[in-house]
């Protein structure tokens, strides 16, 4: 007998967003040597951090605080806002699940880029949501007036964009976010993802505005602050809108030594300045490292960088060519993204590692 399965379950395709190198290498029976695929901090936790984590391991038989309130208040000081504007979640990937539930009903339509997080198209469909892709541009950047366009022409519950952008490290400035906005049709939510926000200019982001409730704005911990296996992050909208995310959120999903990890990263911005800055030097030095191969590589404000192969057969034969080295690179799903290898900066240890396989890499591909 076949359980009686929701409708909307029923017509949704068995699919996972992303394939973890945990499971490449129990395909290949070995791990990888280096971890470069996945976007994750290869700078480890700040000492304050790891000192307050292992001081409350002994309390983990606790639950955590559903309410997150040491977080969120420490949150909203650093932020210039109040703590009702502020919901905390597993990670950005719970929190469009939350999204999603909140705004879409089935058959709704909801606008992205073509190529862009495929762990928020996995919760559009997985409600019943129906989506709607627009290419980026030549530059590999979203193309700001074409997503306004289509949310326009399918009046799209949601509009979501990632800016610093993944998987091509784009970036858009204020003004086009402003275009947006201005554009945005009535009865649309834009999704504004900035999980790489600290990586880009800080005077080069939107200005708060919490009173507007068109927008959600999201970030995390795992990028700086290294806390991506302990899942957090947060939004930022509207009071009543976090009002009605506390109707439906986990409220017991982020562990009690999680909210204890972030909170205390707060509290030591000089480590996040630190990491920012070996990151930048990384790119450059990945920027040089395609140079001298004669790769292109495409200009990003995130932790990772893009390399161009040009095709995405290329691209794809240089992908297993790297996992044979055992080095864990990705590349995009979608044409014509699919040209690119997305590798995450590095230690400066792990940055010389790569350069030397990948030019081993390459004489292979060539």
């Amino acid at each position: 007998m076949t359980p009686p399965y929701s409708k909307v379950l029923s017509k949704v395709p068995a699919m996972t967003p992303f394939v973890g190198p945990e499971a490449i290498e129990r395909r290949r029976g070995r791990p990888f040597r280096l971890r470069l695929g996945a976007n994750e901090s290869s700078f480890g936790l700040s000492p304050k951090v790891k000192a307050a984590v292992a001081e409350a391991t002994g309390s983990v038989a606790l639950y955590c605080d559903p309410e997150h309130f040491d977080l969120r208040a420490k949150l909203a000081r650093r932020l210039g806002l109040e703590p009702g504007n502020l919901v905390v979640g597993e990670g950005i990937d719970g929190l469009l699940g939350v999204i999603v539930r909140a705004f879409v009903d089935p058959g709704d339509t909801v606008v992205t880029s073509a190529g862009a997080y495929p762990t928020f198209n996995y919760h559009v469909i997985g409600y019943g949501g129906r989506l709607e892709y627009v290419p980026y541009t030549a530059r590999s950047s979203n193309d700001a007036e074409a997503l306004v366009e289509a949310a326009r022409r399918g009046k799209a519950k949601l509009l979501y964009l990632s800016n610093p952008d993944n998987p091509t490290g784009s970036f858009l400035d204020p003004a086009a976010i402003a275009y947006i906005l201005e554009r945005l049709p009535e009865g649309c939510v834009f999704i504004l993802d900035e999980a790489y926000a600290e990586f880009a200019p800080q005077d080069g982001l939107p200005p708060m505005d919490v009173a507007d409730p068109r927008v959600i704005r999201l970030r995390t911990f795992s990028k700086t602050h290294g806390l991506a296996g302990m899942r957090v992050g947060y939004g930022i909208a509207a009071r009543e809108t976090i009002a009605a995310f506390d109707k439906i959120r986990l409220h017991f999903g982020v562990g009690r030594l999680s909210q204890i990890a972030a909170a205390t990263a707060i509290d030591d911005p000089e480590f996040e300045s630190q990491v920012v800055r070996e990151v930048a030097a990384g790119r450059l030095v990945y920027e040089d490292l395609g140079r001298s191969l004669n790769i292109a590589t495409l200009p990003s404000l995130t932790n990772f960088v893009a390399f161009d192969f040009e095709t995405g057969e290329r691209a794809a034969r240089m992908l297993t060519l790297m996992e044979e080295r055992d080095v864990f690179v990705r590349r995009p799903g979608v044409a014509p993204l699919d040209r690119f290898v997305r590798v995450t900066v590095g230690t400066s240890e792990e940055r010389a590692e790569f350069a030397e396989l990948f030019r081993d890499a390459l004489r292979a591909l060539a």
